[in-house]
């Protein structure tokens, strides 16, 4: 016996894929793939001003990498089906050494003009537009409702995440990010503070 549905609602196995969105995932999808766009512009426009070889490779590879996943996930977007390019992951090339401890610089100020723009706050002009993205598209992932384009999106966010650690990595090495550390004491007392938990089914 066939039930009918409500008045007014309607299956997504019912619907054409491309139609398959809900309309706060559309404003959210819109938001990401506006943020992407954001993110490619900045990147171009910082290319003409990076000095460091190492940073501008940094750039050129984030960039096609980003060019890519923007084209995927607009088709994901519009056809509602499988993308014709499967995600895959980023890969960096920086090392994982994390250098620990802080060294006086000079104080920092907005630039007067784009001749002081500098390789440290260039990096950390990128290193912001893949921060706010990741965050932008962690946020979209859980209200997407089309199942192609919600797990296209979540599985992006891993590879941001690692597109930002490798900017960090770049910034810590040459002193634009540095890492302070807590005492000893004080490391030893939070590391200390949870102990694990036993295993209790609730059922």
């Amino acid at each position: 016996m066939n039930q009918q549905q409500p008045q007014g609602k309607q299956l997504s196995e019912n619907m054409m894929p491309n139609m398959s969105h809900g309309g706060h995932e559309l404003l959210d999808a819109h938001e990401v793939i506006g943020g992407m766009i954001g993110l490619l512009d900045q990147y171009k426009m910082y290319d003409q001003h990076i000095q460091d070889p190492e940073l501008k490779d940094i750039l050129g590879r984030q960039y096609n990498f980003m060019t890519t996943l923007y084209n995927i996930v607009l088709e994901s977007l519009q056809t509602g089906q499988e993308p014709s390019t499967s995600t895959y992951i980023y890969n960096m090339t920086q090392s994982n050494d994390v250098m620990y401890g802080l060294t006086p610089g000079q104080p920092k100020k907005p630039v007067q003009s784009v001749n002081e723009l500098s390789d440290g706050g260039l990096s950390g002009y990128m290193m912001g537009q893949v921060k706010g993205l990741a965050s932008s598209m962690t946020m979209a992932a859980l209200e997407i409702t089309n199942p192609v384009l919600r797990r296209v999106v979540s599985d992006s966010v891993p590879n941001l995440i690692e597109m930002g650690y490798e900017i960090f990595l770049y910034q810590n090495k040459h002193g634009y990010y540095q890492v302070p550390q807590l005492s000893q004491q004080d490391m030893t007392t939070i590391l200390q503070s949870y102990t694990q938990a036993q295993q209790n089914p609730l059922n």
